[in-house]
C-alpha cells in the first residue's frame, strides 16, 4: 500500500476529505520523527513501538575491492517492533 492509497483508505474509513486525512498522516509521521530525534520512543498499545537503535562503528569490506577494508561509522536507525495484539491479528 502506498502513502496515497493509505490516505484514500483513511479518508474513506473516517468520512473526511483526502486533504484532512493526508494532513493527519503527515502530522503523525512528523511527531514520530520529532520524538525519535529527541531520543524517545513512541508506543501505541496494541500496535507496536517505534524507537531508535544504535549501530556501533565497525570494519567492513569494500564490495568493489574485497581486499580493501573500510571503516563504517556508528549510526542511528529507526526501528519498529510489532506489539503482541498486532502480531496475533496477523496469525
Amino acid at each position: 500500500m502506498t502513502k496515497t492509497a493509505l490516505i484514500d483508505a483513511l479518508a474513506s474509513k473516517l468520512g473526511v476529505t483526502k486533504k484532512l486525512a493526508g494532513d493527519f498522516l503527515n502530522a503523525f509521521v512528523a511527531l514520530v520523527e520529532k520524538e525519535l530525534k529527541k531520543g524517545g520512543d513512541v508506543r501505541i498499545q496494541g500496535f507496536g513501538t517505534f524507537k531508535v537503535t544504535h549501530r556501533a562503528a565497525r570494519m567492513g569490506v569494500n564490495p568493489q575491492n574485497p581486499s580493501q577494508k573500510i571503516k563504517i561509522s556508528a549510526s542511528k536507525s529507526p526501528s519498529f517492533k510489532a506489539g503482541k495484539a498486532f502480531k496475533d491479528a496477523l496469525n
